[in-house]
């Protein structure tokens, strides 16, 4: 929206009636801090509602918001929860769904606007995401090849005499994802945007390829030696020693410290796979209390959260990759928002529903055993893992 009529709109709407809003967050920077009271400022003197920041740690947040919205004590937004909540407060009724609130969402990544959805109703106004992606040092590797056999072939040619040609924690389920789902694996099988929790796709072809790709890395290309975790392969990057590592946003300001010229892509599709590489995404976005008296004010601040003008000072201000189209071109000459803009639109949203809570151990375990030695049964190490998970969600 245009920014005149952006303020135009919102100096009407307050004209209707002020109200006093208060908004939950978890923000620890002294610059997101400082972004979020800027925000609620320019929205109370545009609209004439006043916006109360509270400070919360985001661990309590979601218990907080269920315990205490009922009884009218909670706050009006939330500004921001994972999507990983969603479903969990959704179902505890506590957020309110967000569709007639908002009239357009052509500006906002299609990746981040389904992970905010659950069972076909938007519960959150996406507001930044994450997700790994392949970081390489443009001093070793001036530009990542776009298929896979001459991508080993680079980092086999960069291995050797202490130097190391890709790494990543091979054991680690949710980096490894992205290569799960190029072969068509899945944790909940996506029916036309719901999750059905009784279809878990582990077990299936294309996960067993996954797994055996895991292993090849360490034992037949030879790239990713035993213990490597992703603290390792930080300290090799940074150290000047590794060409490529899959990483997400939350390693770039420690390679950005180190002087690292580096650049951001997306890995090449794993070979013979069938569809490209698409890491899990993890979307936060503004939630709005169910049991709220101001909707409609809180709903408008939730909007002016979104807009590409203020995701682009949310990013000066963090370093968060925004949802915003329009910002992300705006920023394009960040390594960060364009690479890792391109790995999260090419993601899949990790699944918003509570059953997950019963993925993450299995699963993990799984990948991990996968990847302790050549070519283990790996058909019988998934199944297993499909067992204890199905229980868990039972």
């Amino acid at each position: 929206m245009n920014k005149l009529l952006l303020l135009l709109s919102l100096s009407l709407a307050g004209q209707a009636g002020a109200a006093t809003l208060t908004v939950w967050n978890h923000f620890t920077g002294a610059d997101e801090v400082a972004w979020i009271q800027a925000q609620a400022a320019a929205f109370g003197k545009a609209t004439g509602h006043k916006v109360n920041i509270v400070s919360l740690p985001l661990d309590q947040i979601p218990d907080k918001l269920i315990q205490s919205a009922p009884r009218g004590q909670g706050p009006d937004l939330v500004v921001t929860l994972p999507q990983d909540r969603l479903g969990q407060l959704a179902a505890s009724g506590v957020v309110e769904p967000l569709d007639r609130y908002v009239t357009s969402r052509t500006d906002l990544d299609k990746t981040a606007v389904q992970a905010m959805t659950y069972q076909g109703k938007l519960f959150g106004l996406p507001m930044f995401a994450e997700s790994v992606a392949l970081v390489y040092n443009k001093k070793l590797v001036p530009q990542v090849p776009n298929n896979w056999n001459d991508f080993v072939a680079l980092a086999q040619k960069n291995t050797g005499n202490g130097r190391f040609g890709f790494m990543m924690d091979v054991g680690n389920a949710y980096a490894s994802y992205g290569i799960f789902s190029a072969y068509g694996s899945y944790i909940f099988k996506n029916n036309g945007g719901t999750l059905n929790t009784r279809d878990i796709g582990i077990t299936n072809a294309g996960a067993l390829k996954a797994v055996s790709l895991l292993n090849d890395l360490r034992y037949r290309y030879g790239l990713v030696p035993e213990g490597v975790s992703s603290q390792v392969a930080k300290s090799a990057f940074v150290d000047g020693r590794l060409a490529m590592v899959l990483t997400g946003p939350w390693d770039v300001g420690d390679f950005r410290k180190a002087g690292i010229d580096y650049g951001v892509a997306n890995l090449p599709t794993p070979p013979g796979a069938t569809g490209k590489w698409s890491p899990f995404v993890g979307v936060q976005g503004v939630v709005l209390n169910a049991y709220s008296k101001n909707k409609a004010a809180a709903a408008q601040f939730a909007r002016t959260l979104v807009t590409s003008t203020s995701q682009v000072s949310f990013n000066k201000a963090g370093g968060r990759i925004p949802v915003s189209l329009a910002a992300r071109t705006q920023l394009k000459t960040d390594p960060n928002v364009a690479g890792f803009g391109r790995a999260i639109s090419a993601g899949t949203p990790m699944p918003n529903v509570p059953q997950m809570g019963a993925i993450w151990g299995p699963w993990d375990n799984a990948v991990a055993q996968s990847v302790q030695r050549p070519k283990p049964d790996f058909a019988a190490i998934l199944r297993d893992a499909q067992k204890a998970i199905q229980s868990g969600v039972k």
